[in-house]
């Protein structure tokens, strides 16, 4: 597919779900995905900090296949050269991770996103070619504890001056979704508000349905 292509679909999406196994509550990695991919996720973000090149190359090569099958986009968290050798639809950089403008040089076809925690980095980020920034982490969260949450308003701090799409991150779940849905978050990420559920696939449900309730109309 195309860069365009990729981001049609990118925008037909809601929920975007990342998986990490050891949030996984005992459970694997693919069993999460097929449970979301079943409550009709159709955007994903393989994330494994702790394997291998060749363990997550494998893993990925299963998320890719299992992905495609559903029609959902499969963005690797920070390894571009994974992302390429299984043919995922897109990477995610951190701040520390390959420069943006180098990963676009590389993939001009892949969607590139970048996590982002100020105005000046996310409009650094669109320059440099991200297809999307993530904004966060918004509330405080377990998976990054010494993050300082940005709160939901700064999305209206950012979001404006954005002309690329944006995600928003952090401590995100069915109690305070619509704090961030209501200021026009369209993508949501979750980790652990679906992975860690006890029922996944019932709770990918229902933040889908409170993204769908609470988005302001389109401009």
């Amino acid at each position: 597919m195309t860069h365009g292509e990729r981001l049609a679909l990118f925008d037909q999406s809601d929920l975007y779900v990342v998986i990490t196994e050891a949030l996984c509550a005992g459970r694997s990695a693919l069993e999460i995905l097929d449970q979301v991919l079943a409550a009709g996720i159709r955007l994903v973000q393989f994330r494994e900090k702790e394997l291998s090149g060749r363990q997550l190359y494998e893993r990925a090569l299963e998320f890719r296949r299992r992905t495609r099958a559903a029609e959902a986009l499969l963005i690797i968290n920070d390894r571009l050269d994974i992302a390429l050798a299984v043919e995922a639809d897109g990477v995610h950089l951190g701040q520390d991770d390959l420069p943006v403008a180098a990963a676009r040089r590389v993939a001009p076809e892949l969607i590139i996103g970048a996590s982002t925690h100020s105005l000046e980095e996310a409009l650094a980020a669109q320059e440099a070619g991200a297809s999307y920034v993530n904004l966060g982490p918004i509330f405080p969260t377990g998976t990054k504890e010494d993050a300082v949450p940005l709160g939901p308003e700064i999305i209206e701090r950012i979001a404006p001056r954005l002309s690329i799409r944006w995600t928003t991150m952090g401590g995100i779940k069915a109690a305070n979704i619509a704090q961030v849905v209501s200021r026009g978050a369209r993508h949501p990420a979750v980790i652990t508000a679906v992975t860690a559920a006890p029922d996944p696939a019932a709770a990918a449900r229902e933040l889908r349905e409170l993204i769908r309730a609470g988005l302001p109309p389109a401009p």
